[in-house]
């Protein structure tokens, strides 16, 4: 009478932990373990990681042996300062998140047919979502915001920036995207009326040709390197800015061709340096993207 066969939701998660500890839901908890050590500045985990291996023995028969990899997880446990840019934020995606952050930074509601709605972050995975971490004594389940299990960044507090080929404000691509519904977005206008995005790199050879009527906010010349180091002092001035301890470049722009794998050219590290000094033909922007954020130290994805 005990198995779930979902998990439950975070208000679900709060109800059952009011049941079984005086109303309190989990926030943040110690394991106790000598898998798992705490220092002031990090959370340190051995993970056993158990699989089985299949091979022939020398009989012609099959030998199933199980294969255990140890990992060491290292987390650490002050929450950086974050900021996020994107590549595209003009665009559908961009705004979309954008507006989503703002309207649950300010706790907004709106008018929909279906009655009022107030900004909330359902369908997020880490902010909704709960994972169990144990039975209490009486062999109830516990179950804890995904969120809280390890240090992790609340959504609300992300610098949102980024580039985009199209100069438009975030607004105004906010209502063309056509995604969230006028009551919002007449609340949301004064806050991304501002927000325009820098200039981004631009080589129609590699996106679709109806998007040349958007091209009006790129980077001058043709010179690729020169468009690399403008994407990395990009980063480094947003970090600075806004004081930043951790930037992400997150591509969210248009759907490019393919780059040919070409030995010499993009098959290792130093080739694709080279190349993109040379300004070789098949360096894409979203490969002077990807360079630029791990020379600047920066997760891509």
């Amino acid at each position: 009478n005990n198995v779930s066969i979902l998990p439950p939701s975070v208000s679900e998660a709060k109800g059952m932990w009011e049941e079984c500890n005086d109303g309190k839901i989990i926030k943040g908890f110690k394991v106790q373990s000598p898998s798992v050590t705490y220092s002031e500045e990090y959370i340190m985990a051995d993970y056993d990681y158990t699989t089985t291996r299949v091979s022939k023995n020398a009989q012609n028969g099959i030998t199933v042996k199980p294969h255990t990899r140890r990992y060491k997880i290292k987390t650490k446990r002050k929450v950086p300062k974050t900021g996020v840019m994107l590549v595209g934020w003009g665009g559908n995606n961009g705004t979309t998140v954008t507006g989503g952050i703002l309207a649950n930074r300010h706790k907004m509601s709106w008018e929909t047919r279906e009655g009022r709605q107030t900004a909330d972050y359902v369908g997020s995975i880490c902010q909704s979502a709960t994972m169990k971490i144990g039975d209490d004594e009486l062999g109830r389940e516990i179950y804890a915001p995904l969120h809280s299990v390890v240090p992790m960044l609340n959504p609300n507090d992300i610098v949102v920036g980024g580039w985009d080929i199209s100069k438009m404000n975030l607004a105004d691509g906010m209502d063309r995207a056509c995604v969230f519904p006028r009551t919002l977005q007449d609340k949301l206008r004064p806050m991304m009326k501002d927000m325009r995005p820098l200039p981004s790199v631009y080589y129609p050879e590699f996106i679709a040709k109806n998007q040349a009527e958007r091209a009006d906010n790129v980077i001058g010349g043709a010179d690729k390197q020169k468009h690399l180091n403008h994407i990395r002092n990009d980063i480094r001035t947003f970090k600075r800015k806004n004081k930043l301890d951790k930037v992400i470049v997150l591509w969210t722009a248009n759907t490019e061709k393919f780059s040919k794998i070409i030995k010499g050219v993009n098959d290792d590290a130093d080739s694709l340096l080279n190349a993109i000094k040379s300004s070789h033909p098949e360096i894409s922007p979203s490969t002077l993207f990807a360079v630029a954020s791990i020379l600047e130290g920066c997760s891509y994805i």
